[in-house]
Protein backbone atom coordinates (compact mmCIF):
# COMPACT_ATOMS: atom_id res chain seq x y z
CA UNK A 1 0.00 0.00 0.00
CA UNK A 2 1.51 3.37 -1.29
CA UNK A 3 0.18 6.46 -0.08
CA UNK A 4 2.45 8.96 -2.10
CA UNK A 5 1.08 10.54 -5.16
CA UNK A 6 2.89 9.87 -8.17
CA UNK A 7 4.78 12.73 -9.46
CA UNK A 8 1.83 13.40 -12.35
CA UNK A 9 -0.51 13.45 -9.42
CA UNK A 10 1.45 16.24 -7.38
CA UNK A 11 1.56 18.08 -10.83
CA UNK A 12 -2.22 17.73 -11.07
CA UNK A 13 -2.79 18.55 -7.45
CA UNK A 14 -0.76 21.67 -8.25
CA UNK A 15 -2.24 22.62 -11.32
CA UNK A 16 -5.77 22.23 -9.84
CA UNK A 17 -4.66 24.14 -6.79
CA UNK A 18 -3.39 27.04 -8.58
CA UNK A 19 -6.37 27.29 -10.93
CA UNK A 20 -8.43 27.56 -7.92
CA UNK A 21 -6.85 29.36 -6.23
CA UNK A 22 -6.54 32.20 -9.03
CA UNK A 23 -9.54 31.88 -11.21
CA UNK A 24 -12.43 30.17 -9.05
CA UNK A 25 -12.09 31.19 -5.38
CA UNK A 26 -11.91 35.36 -6.36
CA UNK A 27 -15.24 35.56 -7.78
CA UNK A 28 -17.03 32.82 -5.06
CA UNK A 29 -18.58 35.34 -3.20
CA UNK A 30 -20.05 37.70 -5.52
CA UNK A 31 -21.21 34.64 -7.89
CA UNK A 32 -23.03 32.71 -4.87
CA UNK A 33 -24.51 36.38 -3.65
CA UNK A 34 -26.24 37.08 -7.32
CA UNK A 35 -26.64 33.23 -8.02
CA UNK A 36 -24.51 34.01 -11.08
CA UNK A 37 -22.64 30.85 -12.96
CA UNK A 38 -19.38 32.37 -14.26
CA UNK A 39 -19.77 31.17 -17.95
CA UNK A 40 -15.95 32.01 -18.98
CA UNK A 41 -14.53 29.50 -16.23
CA UNK A 42 -15.46 25.94 -18.41
CA UNK A 43 -13.28 26.98 -20.87
CA UNK A 44 -10.84 28.10 -18.97
CA UNK A 45 -10.86 24.69 -17.12
CA UNK A 46 -10.82 22.65 -20.57
CA UNK A 47 -8.14 24.85 -21.46
CA UNK A 48 -6.07 23.04 -18.85
CA UNK A 49 -7.47 19.52 -19.05
CA UNK A 50 -9.52 19.74 -15.66
CA UNK A 51 -12.73 19.08 -17.67
CA UNK A 52 -11.76 16.02 -19.35
CA UNK A 53 -9.74 14.29 -16.51
CA UNK A 54 -10.42 10.32 -16.88
CA UNK A 55 -11.13 10.64 -20.49
CA UNK A 56 -8.78 8.94 -23.09
CA UNK A 57 -6.92 11.51 -25.29
CA UNK A 58 -8.26 9.75 -28.08
CA UNK A 59 -11.75 11.34 -27.14
CA UNK A 60 -10.43 15.01 -26.34
CA UNK A 61 -9.33 14.16 -22.83
CA UNK A 62 -6.26 14.16 -20.24
CA UNK A 63 -6.15 10.57 -19.84
CA UNK A 64 -5.99 10.74 -16.26
CA UNK A 65 -6.63 8.17 -13.31
CA UNK A 66 -9.21 8.16 -10.81
CA UNK A 67 -7.04 9.70 -8.01
CA UNK A 68 -6.24 12.79 -10.14
CA UNK A 69 -9.92 12.93 -11.23
CA UNK A 70 -10.29 13.02 -7.08
CA UNK A 71 -7.83 15.49 -6.85
CA UNK A 72 -9.13 18.27 -9.07
CA UNK A 73 -12.77 17.49 -7.85
CA UNK A 74 -11.35 18.07 -4.13
CA UNK A 75 -9.71 21.41 -5.34
CA UNK A 76 -12.28 22.88 -7.47
CA UNK A 77 -14.79 22.26 -4.24
CA UNK A 78 -12.45 23.49 -2.32
CA UNK A 79 -12.63 26.82 -3.93
CA UNK A 80 -16.57 27.04 -4.69
CA UNK A 81 -18.53 23.63 -4.45
CA UNK A 82 -21.01 25.27 -7.39
CA UNK A 83 -18.36 25.33 -9.75
CA UNK A 84 -17.59 21.42 -8.02
CA UNK A 85 -21.27 21.02 -8.57
CA UNK A 86 -20.55 22.33 -12.48
CA UNK A 87 -17.75 19.47 -13.14
CA UNK A 88 -19.59 16.61 -11.17
CA UNK A 89 -22.27 17.14 -13.65
CA UNK A 90 -19.70 17.50 -16.98
CA UNK A 91 -17.54 14.98 -16.48
CA UNK A 92 -18.77 11.88 -13.66
CA UNK A 93 -22.24 12.24 -14.94
CA UNK A 94 -22.36 12.89 -18.65
CA UNK A 95 -18.70 11.96 -20.12
CA UNK A 96 -17.90 8.72 -18.41
CA UNK A 97 -21.20 7.75 -19.15
CA UNK A 98 -20.83 8.32 -22.38
CA UNK A 99 -17.48 6.83 -22.56
CA UNK A 100 -18.81 3.58 -21.17
CA UNK A 101 -22.15 3.32 -23.00
CA UNK A 102 -21.69 5.18 -26.27
CA UNK A 103 -20.94 3.75 -29.70
CA UNK A 104 -17.56 4.94 -31.22
CA UNK A 105 -20.09 7.17 -33.02
CA UNK A 106 -21.55 8.71 -30.34
CA UNK A 107 -18.25 8.90 -28.19
CA UNK A 108 -16.42 10.48 -31.11
CA UNK A 109 -19.57 13.10 -31.43
CA UNK A 110 -19.83 14.12 -28.22
CA UNK A 111 -16.66 14.11 -25.57
CA UNK A 112 -14.17 16.18 -27.50
CA UNK A 113 -16.42 18.92 -27.59
CA UNK A 114 -17.73 18.45 -23.90
CA UNK A 115 -13.85 18.10 -22.92
CA UNK A 116 -13.24 21.17 -24.70
CA UNK A 117 -16.02 23.03 -22.94
CA UNK A 118 -17.58 23.63 -26.50
CA UNK A 119 -20.84 22.28 -25.04
CA UNK A 120 -21.89 21.49 -21.65
CA UNK A 121 -24.18 18.45 -20.23
CA UNK A 122 -26.26 17.51 -17.87
CA UNK A 123 -28.13 14.97 -16.44
CA UNK A 124 -31.79 14.20 -16.66
CA UNK A 125 -32.83 11.70 -13.51
CA UNK A 126 -35.04 13.07 -10.95
CA UNK A 127 -38.63 14.09 -11.08
CA UNK A 128 -41.28 16.05 -9.00
CA UNK A 129 -42.44 12.91 -7.92
CA UNK A 130 -39.45 10.62 -8.31
CA UNK A 131 -36.23 11.19 -6.45
CA UNK A 132 -34.41 8.43 -4.63
CA UNK A 133 -36.98 5.83 -5.97
CA UNK A 134 -35.68 6.17 -9.44
CA UNK A 135 -37.98 3.38 -10.80
CA UNK A 136 -40.87 5.21 -10.42
CA UNK A 137 -39.78 7.47 -13.22
CA UNK A 138 -42.91 8.67 -15.38
CA UNK A 139 -41.13 10.81 -18.15
CA UNK A 140 -41.69 8.37 -20.98
CA UNK A 141 -40.56 7.86 -24.89
CA UNK A 142 -42.36 6.32 -27.35
CA UNK A 143 -41.24 5.30 -31.00
CA UNK A 144 -43.65 6.63 -33.39
CA UNK A 145 -42.40 6.20 -37.09
CA UNK A 146 -38.95 7.21 -37.37
CA UNK A 147 -38.36 9.75 -34.14
CA UNK A 148 -38.58 9.02 -30.28
CA UNK A 149 -40.86 11.56 -28.63
CA UNK A 150 -40.35 12.45 -25.35
CA UNK A 151 -42.83 14.02 -22.43
CA UNK A 152 -42.07 14.70 -18.85
CA UNK A 153 -40.61 16.70 -16.76
CA UNK A 154 -36.87 16.41 -14.84
CA UNK A 155 -36.34 18.27 -12.19
CA UNK A 156 -33.44 19.92 -10.07
CA UNK A 157 -30.60 19.05 -12.67
CA UNK A 158 -27.37 20.61 -12.07
CA UNK A 159 -26.42 22.54 -15.10
CA UNK A 160 -30.04 21.95 -16.83
CA UNK A 161 -30.39 25.59 -17.86
CA UNK A 162 -26.74 26.17 -19.70
CA UNK A 163 -26.56 22.73 -21.15
CA UNK A 164 -26.35 21.65 -25.08
CA UNK A 165 -27.05 18.09 -24.13
CA UNK A 166 -28.98 16.04 -21.64
CA UNK A 167 -28.44 12.25 -20.72
CA UNK A 168 -32.36 11.28 -20.42
CA UNK A 169 -33.90 8.85 -18.19
CA UNK A 170 -37.20 8.20 -20.10
CA UNK A 171 -39.34 5.32 -19.87
CA UNK A 172 -39.85 2.75 -22.22
CA UNK A 173 -41.56 0.01 -21.20
CA UNK A 174 -44.37 -1.19 -18.11
CA UNK A 175 -41.31 -2.81 -15.90
CA UNK A 176 -40.23 -0.62 -13.11
CA UNK A 177 -36.07 -0.83 -14.21
CA UNK A 178 -36.17 -2.84 -17.25
CA UNK A 179 -38.20 -0.56 -19.14
CA UNK A 180 -36.51 2.30 -19.16
CA UNK A 181 -34.03 3.60 -21.93
CA UNK A 182 -31.42 6.50 -21.64
CA UNK A 183 -31.36 8.91 -24.39
CA UNK A 184 -29.25 11.98 -25.68
CA UNK A 185 -31.35 14.71 -26.31
CA UNK A 186 -30.14 17.96 -27.75
CA UNK A 187 -31.71 21.66 -26.56
CA UNK A 188 -32.20 22.51 -30.15
CA UNK A 189 -35.04 19.27 -30.19
CA UNK A 190 -38.02 20.40 -30.53
CA UNK A 191 -40.71 20.65 -27.72
CA UNK A 192 -37.33 20.98 -25.38
CA UNK A 193 -37.23 23.55 -23.07
CA UNK A 194 -35.57 24.16 -19.64
CA UNK A 195 -36.76 26.31 -16.64
CA UNK A 196 -34.11 27.67 -14.08
CA UNK A 197 -34.72 27.04 -9.84
CA UNK A 198 -34.13 30.04 -8.32
CA UNK A 199 -33.50 30.95 -4.93
CA UNK A 200 -31.93 27.47 -3.17
CA UNK A 201 -30.29 27.21 0.06
CA UNK A 202 -27.04 26.19 -1.55
CA UNK A 203 -24.61 26.13 -4.71
CA UNK A 204 -26.65 29.56 -5.55
CA UNK A 205 -23.97 29.85 -8.30
CA UNK A 206 -24.52 26.45 -10.19
CA UNK A 207 -27.11 26.48 -12.42
CA UNK A 208 -30.31 24.17 -11.48
CA UNK A 209 -33.63 23.81 -13.78
CA UNK A 210 -36.38 21.73 -14.88
CA UNK A 211 -36.09 20.06 -18.29
CA UNK A 212 -39.61 19.54 -19.97
CA UNK A 213 -40.54 17.63 -22.77
CA UNK A 214 -43.53 18.23 -24.84
CA UNK A 215 -44.05 16.34 -27.37
CA UNK A 216 -40.10 16.12 -28.05
CA UNK A 217 -38.54 14.22 -31.06
CA UNK A 218 -35.38 13.00 -31.11
CA UNK A 219 -33.46 10.60 -33.63
CA UNK A 220 -34.04 7.05 -33.08
CA UNK A 221 -30.08 6.66 -32.91
CA UNK A 222 -30.26 9.04 -29.67
CA UNK A 223 -30.16 5.78 -27.14
CA UNK A 224 -27.04 5.76 -25.29
CA UNK A 225 -26.60 2.04 -24.27
CA UNK A 226 -29.47 -0.61 -25.65
CA UNK A 227 -33.00 -0.60 -25.24
CA UNK A 228 -34.01 -1.16 -21.33
CA UNK A 229 -30.55 -0.03 -20.30
CA UNK A 230 -31.34 3.03 -18.64
CA UNK A 231 -31.62 2.04 -14.83
CA UNK A 232 -28.08 0.20 -15.44
CA UNK A 233 -26.65 3.52 -17.38
CA UNK A 234 -28.44 5.47 -14.56
CA UNK A 235 -27.08 3.43 -11.53
CA UNK A 236 -23.37 3.43 -13.22
CA UNK A 237 -23.54 7.56 -13.54
CA UNK A 238 -24.73 7.71 -9.99
CA UNK A 239 -20.96 5.82 -9.11
CA UNK A 240 -19.38 8.16 -10.79
CA UNK A 241 -21.44 11.25 -9.63
CA UNK A 242 -21.20 9.88 -6.05
CA UNK A 243 -17.13 10.23 -5.94
CA UNK A 244 -17.24 13.91 -7.45
CA UNK A 245 -19.48 14.61 -4.53
CA UNK A 246 -17.40 12.80 -1.96
CA UNK A 247 -14.08 14.34 -3.83
CA UNK A 248 -15.64 17.29 -3.71
CA UNK A 249 -16.84 17.33 -0.25
CA UNK A 250 -13.11 16.38 0.77
CA UNK A 251 -12.74 20.23 -0.70
CA UNK A 252 -15.16 21.77 1.76
CA UNK A 253 -13.61 20.18 4.76
CA UNK A 254 -10.22 21.18 3.74
CA UNK A 255 -11.85 25.04 3.29
CA UNK A 256 -12.94 24.86 6.60
CA UNK A 257 -9.94 23.95 7.99
CA UNK A 258 -8.05 26.55 6.19
CA UNK A 259 -10.32 28.89 7.00
CA UNK A 260 -10.26 27.95 10.71
CA UNK A 261 -6.74 27.87 11.28
CA UNK A 262 -6.09 31.32 10.00
CA UNK A 263 -8.97 32.88 11.78
CA UNK A 264 -7.86 30.89 15.38
CA UNK A 265 -4.46 32.47 14.91
CA UNK A 266 -5.63 36.10 14.22
CA UNK A 267 -8.83 36.41 16.70
CA UNK A 268 -7.86 37.66 20.14
CA UNK A 269 -10.41 37.22 23.06
CA UNK A 270 -8.92 37.47 26.79
CA UNK A 271 -5.84 38.31 25.92
CA UNK A 272 -5.21 35.52 23.87
CA UNK A 273 -5.97 33.60 20.10
CA UNK A 274 -8.52 31.66 20.05
CA UNK A 275 -6.49 29.23 18.98
CA UNK A 276 -5.21 28.84 22.43
CA UNK A 277 -8.24 27.43 23.53
CA UNK A 278 -9.05 23.82 24.26
CA UNK A 279 -12.12 23.33 22.96
CA UNK A 280 -11.14 25.31 19.52
CA UNK A 281 -8.26 23.05 18.68
CA UNK A 282 -10.92 20.21 19.41
CA UNK A 283 -13.34 21.44 16.91
CA UNK A 284 -9.95 22.05 14.53
CA UNK A 285 -8.76 19.03 15.50
CA UNK A 286 -11.79 16.78 14.56
CA UNK A 287 -12.01 18.60 11.32
CA UNK A 288 -8.57 17.49 10.32
CA UNK A 289 -9.62 13.92 11.46
CA UNK A 290 -12.68 13.85 9.70
CA UNK A 291 -11.31 15.39 6.19
CA UNK A 292 -8.15 13.51 5.93
CA UNK A 293 -10.69 9.88 6.81
CA UNK A 294 -12.71 11.39 4.06
CA UNK A 295 -9.71 11.63 1.66
CA UNK A 296 -8.52 7.78 2.02
CA UNK A 297 -12.13 6.54 1.42
CA UNK A 298 -12.16 8.17 -1.58
CA UNK A 299 -9.15 7.63 -2.92
CA UNK A 300 -9.65 3.27 -2.04
CA UNK A 301 -12.47 4.15 -3.96
CA UNK A 302 -10.59 5.67 -6.97
CA UNK A 303 -8.18 2.88 -6.50
CA UNK A 304 -11.11 0.27 -7.17
CA UNK A 305 -12.15 2.46 -10.02
CA UNK A 306 -8.97 2.54 -11.10
CA UNK A 307 -8.43 -1.47 -11.69
CA UNK A 308 -11.85 -1.51 -13.18
CA UNK A 309 -13.63 -2.83 -10.82
CA UNK A 310 -17.36 -2.29 -9.75
CA UNK A 311 -17.04 0.69 -6.84
CA UNK A 312 -20.22 0.86 -5.78
CA UNK A 313 -20.00 -0.01 -2.13
CA UNK A 314 -16.88 2.17 -2.30
CA UNK A 315 -18.22 5.03 -3.39
CA UNK A 316 -21.84 5.29 -1.47
CA UNK A 317 -19.19 5.10 1.82
CA UNK A 318 -17.03 7.77 0.78
CA UNK A 319 -20.20 10.08 -0.23
CA UNK A 320 -21.94 9.15 2.55
CA UNK A 321 -18.45 9.63 5.33
CA UNK A 322 -17.63 12.40 3.41
CA UNK A 323 -20.75 14.64 2.94
CA UNK A 324 -21.97 14.38 6.48
CA UNK A 325 -18.21 15.05 7.14
CA UNK A 326 -18.49 18.28 5.33
CA UNK A 327 -21.46 19.43 7.14
CA UNK A 328 -19.98 18.50 10.54
CA UNK A 329 -16.91 20.71 9.73
CA UNK A 330 -18.47 24.05 8.02
CA UNK A 331 -20.72 23.60 11.41
CA UNK A 332 -18.10 24.35 13.56
CA UNK A 333 -16.39 26.39 11.39
CA UNK A 334 -19.09 28.61 11.60
CA UNK A 335 -18.69 28.26 15.62
CA UNK A 336 -15.00 29.16 15.66
CA UNK A 337 -16.13 32.13 13.27
CA UNK A 338 -18.94 33.37 15.55
CA UNK A 339 -20.84 36.20 14.33
CA UNK A 340 -18.72 36.57 11.46
CA UNK A 341 -19.39 33.24 10.43
CA UNK A 342 -22.82 33.96 10.56
CA UNK A 343 -22.12 36.83 7.91
CA UNK A 344 -21.20 36.33 3.90
CA UNK A 345 -17.89 38.80 4.55
CA UNK A 346 -16.50 35.09 5.29
CA UNK A 347 -16.77 32.11 3.13
CA UNK A 348 -17.35 29.55 6.03
CA UNK A 349 -21.18 30.49 5.84
CA UNK A 350 -21.39 29.87 2.06
CA UNK A 351 -19.42 26.46 3.03
CA UNK A 352 -22.30 25.72 5.36
CA UNK A 353 -25.37 26.24 3.17
CA UNK A 354 -23.08 24.39 -0.06
CA UNK A 355 -22.06 21.33 2.38
CA UNK A 356 -25.81 20.59 2.98
CA UNK A 357 -26.73 19.74 -0.85
CA UNK A 358 -23.81 17.36 -0.63
CA UNK A 359 -26.03 14.76 2.04
CA UNK A 360 -29.09 15.03 -0.25
CA UNK A 361 -28.21 15.21 -4.17
CA UNK A 362 -26.92 12.11 -5.88
CA UNK A 363 -28.22 9.78 -3.32
CA UNK A 364 -29.27 11.32 0.75
CA UNK A 365 -26.89 9.85 3.14
CA UNK A 366 -30.26 7.66 4.15
CA UNK A 367 -29.80 6.06 0.46
CA UNK A 368 -26.08 5.59 0.50
CA UNK A 369 -26.59 3.56 4.11
CA UNK A 370 -28.97 1.33 2.52
CA UNK A 371 -26.86 1.15 -0.37
CA UNK A 372 -24.03 -0.18 1.78
CA UNK A 373 -26.34 -2.31 3.95
CA UNK A 374 -27.53 -4.27 0.80
CA UNK A 375 -24.25 -4.53 -0.58
CA UNK A 376 -22.45 -5.90 2.73
CA UNK A 377 -25.87 -8.22 3.94
CA UNK A 378 -26.82 -8.92 0.19
CA UNK A 379 -30.83 -8.06 1.22
CA UNK A 380 -32.31 -4.96 -0.15
CA UNK A 381 -34.38 -2.69 1.89
CA UNK A 382 -35.48 -1.48 -1.11
CA UNK A 383 -35.66 -1.85 -4.93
Amino acid sequence: MNFDLTEEQKMIKELARKFADEEVAPGARENDLYARFPMDLPKKMAALGLLGGPIPEKYGGAGLDYICHAIITEEIGRACSSIRTFTSAQVSLVEISILKWGTEEQRLKYLPPLCKADIIGCFGLTEPNAGSDAGSLSTTAVFQKDAWVLNGTKTWISNGGIADIALVIARTGKEKHEGLTAFLVSKDAAGFSTKNIENKLGLRSSNTAELIFDNCKIPRDAILGGLGDGFKIAMSALDNGRFSVAAGCVGIGQACIDACIKYAKERIQFGKPIGNFQLVQDMIAKMVVDTEAARMLVYKAAYVKNKGLKSTLETSIAKYFASEMAMRAATDAVQIHGGYGYSNELPVERYFRDAKCATIYEGTSQIQKLIIGREVLGLKAFE
